[in-house]
């Protein structure tokens, strides 16, 4: 609305600029017509002036020799001829003639009539003397061509020389007066002129002051404004460019979008009845949908099973203003299952005008993907607990043969010898002071080789080191121990000083797994040396055990996960698990066997 007053306030100041500079303009034209129609009128009076002033000073000339031609036909002539006489009388009409056209004026010759009160009374005086002297020539004349009374020549010779005095100084006294007049024309020119002039400076003047100066205002704000104006159209054409540009970079995004979606996407725009609207170019080949099956419901388009049709309706009565999203199974024209992540979305169009999107997601592949996962962890689980089971069993056999083995080893170690200590204390006799003494100092090495193999089979139990001094003093004395025991080189490594304390579980089974290790090395590797490394950082125990045995090929032991030598192995990885550790199993046949136990700290 602003906008629109502003222009129609421009269109009045243009209008109102356009009648000024038109009055203006129609001001001087009309101020130069009125000085040239004067200044034109009054050139014509000076050339009509001097018109006159010339003719009546010929009229002088004239008088002259009408007296001249009189004079020499009355006195010098011999003979007066018909050509002298046509000759004066020529003349004699010419002037005749001028001074009728002087004194009563001429059309043709531009001679006024009217006359001012001066020239009118010198030709009223001078007239006498001009007829006389006309009169008295065509008597002569009229004589001379009778050839008759030339005494009366005579006079009328001497009437036309006494007439032809005054009659010059008349007509000297009537070219003066014109003269004057056509000077005082001429002043009188120049101050019109004047005038004019003035008059022209004051329009122009006025014409600055109150036409000029407030339009040169009113257009220097009107470019102003113009300007503004083109700088405001300018950015407005450029702003519009710019939205040109982004308008067709959206139409081209919406048409790769549309392209996208039809190709990509399976979509759908049904209205809330079930009706079709649109369909994808994807979800139609996916469905066989074409314009021959368009007046079908999306159900029935969309499966052939009529429960899940009755379902589909359903789900798009209760949730066409509210949405729905969930997963569909459909049977197709060819009866093939196929599994879809359907969303329906509720979109308003225009008001009271309601559409329902459907986007749909082929999630068959998953759903067979989900199935054969739950089917491997099917077989996982059934695998694993066979592999409990059979761990389990192992675990209680080798408590059943731990515990037969000490048996064994306090019933034929520790047992025979206590029996033997008893026949040897029954058997003492006192008396015989030197056997007694014999057999003192054989119970004496009997009872420490009974301490012995207490010591040995408790330490195989439990080691006391572990619970008072940690896991460090603990794996040094059992590499000492192990190494009496076999006569192997065992030697232990604390390579960065380690000296915490962990939680006893975790000890026991870092000693276990470590005990394990040592003793596959003895058992099965035939080796010589055997080292234990330990070392650790802020968040990692690491723990080595080195061998130079005979190794072993990894794959071919983990395949027999029965043998004796399998099942160490996944002992040990079940009880590295438990303690949320890692093993690594390095071996090369020949060469000998690395394990590394990896625990956080």
């Amino acid at each position: 609305m602003k906008k629109t007053n502003q222009e129609t306030a421009d269109k009045i100041t243009f209008k109102n600029l356009r009648r000024l500079y038109f009055f203006a303009l129609l001001t001087i034209a009309v101020t130069i017509i009125v000085s040239q129609v004067l200044v034109q009128y009054n050139l014509n009076q000076q050339l009509s002036d001097s018109k006159i002033i010339n003719i009546s000073g010929k009229q002088r000339m004239l008088s002259q020799k009408i007296v001249k031609e009189v004079l020499i036909l009355h006195y010098v002539a011999d003979t007066v001829s018909s050509k002298q006489i046509s000759h004066l009388k020529n003349v004699l009409s010419l002037w005749k003639n001028t001074q009728n056209s002087l004194e009563n004026g001429n059309d043709s010759l531009a001679f006024p009539k009217e006359k001012s009160e001066t020239l009118a009374k010198l030709y009223i005086e001078v007239k006498p003397n001009f007829s006389k002297i006309a009169e008295t020539t065509d008597l002569l004349l009229l004589n001379l061509a009778q050839k008759n009374k030339i005494a009366d020549n005579q006079k009328l010779v001497e009437i036309i020389l006494k007439n032809e005095g005054v009659f010059l100084s008349k007509m000297n006294q009537i070219v003066t007066q014109y003269d004057l007049e056509a000077h005082e024309k001429v002043t009188e020119q120049r101050r019109i002129e004047y005038w004019i002039f003035g008059f022209t400076l004051l329009i122009l003047l006025l014409e600055f002051f109150f036409i000029f100066k407030p339009t040169n205002k009113k257009i220097e704000r009107l470019i102003a404004k113009l300007l503004s104006s083109e700088k405001k159209a300018l950015k407005l054409a450029y702003d519009t460019e710019i939205i040109s540009e982004i308008k067709e970079n959206s139409v081209k995004e919406l048409k790769s979008l549309n392209y996208a979606m039809e190709n990509t996407l399976l979509y759908c725009r049904i209205a809330p009845d079930g009706s079709i609207i649109h369909i994808g170019e994807k979800f139609a080949k996916l469905l066989n949908y074409t314009k021959f099956s368009s007046n079908k419901k999306f159900s029935e388009v969309l499966t052939t099973d009529e429960k899940e049709q009755l379902n589909i309706d359903r789900i798009i009565f209760e949730k066409h203003r509210s949405g729905w999203q969930g997963e569909i199974k459909i049977i197709n024209k060819e009866a093939q299952s196929i599994w879809l992540d359907l969303s329906m979305v509720p979109v308003t169009i225009k008001k009271d005008e309601l559409e329902l999107l459907i986007v749909c997601f082929n999630i068959t592949e998953r759903k067979k993907a989900q199935r054969e996962v739950e089917r491997l962890n099917i077989e996982n689980s059934t695998e694993k607990i066979n592999q409990q089971k059979i761990i389990s069993s192992k675990i209680v056999e080798n408590q059943e043969n731990e515990q037969n083995r000490i048996a064994k080893e306090i019933h034929d170690g520790i047992g025979q010898m206590l029996t033997g200590l008893k026949f040897s204390l029954e058997s003492i006799n006192l008396d015989d002071k030197e056997k007694a003494a014999q057999k003192i100092e054989y119970l004496k090495k009997l009872s420490l080789d009974i301490i012995k193999g207490v010591r040995t089979a408790t330490f195989n139990l439990m080691p006391p080191e572990l619970s008072d001094h940690g896991i460090v003093s603990s794996l040094s004395k059992l590499t000492q121990e192990l190494s009496k025991l076999t006569g192997k080189e065992i030697l232990f490594y604390n390579k960065t000083d380690f000296s915490q304390r962990l939680d006893s579980l975790i000890e026991i089974n870092i000693y276990r797994l470590t005990q394990e290790a040592i003793n596959n090395a003895i058992k099965y590797a035939e080796s010589s040396h055997i080292i234990v490394q330990l070392s650790h950082s802020d968040t990692l125990l690491s723990i080595i055990v080195d061998d130079n045995g005979k190794g072993f090929d990894i794959h071919t032991v983990d395949k027999k996960r029965n043998s004796e030598s399998g099942m160490g192995l996944l002992f040990m990885k079940e009880r590295i698990q438990y303690i949320n550790g890692r093993v690594f199993i390095k071996s090369i046949p020949g060469e000998g066997t690395r394990i590394t136990f990896n625990i956080p700290i």
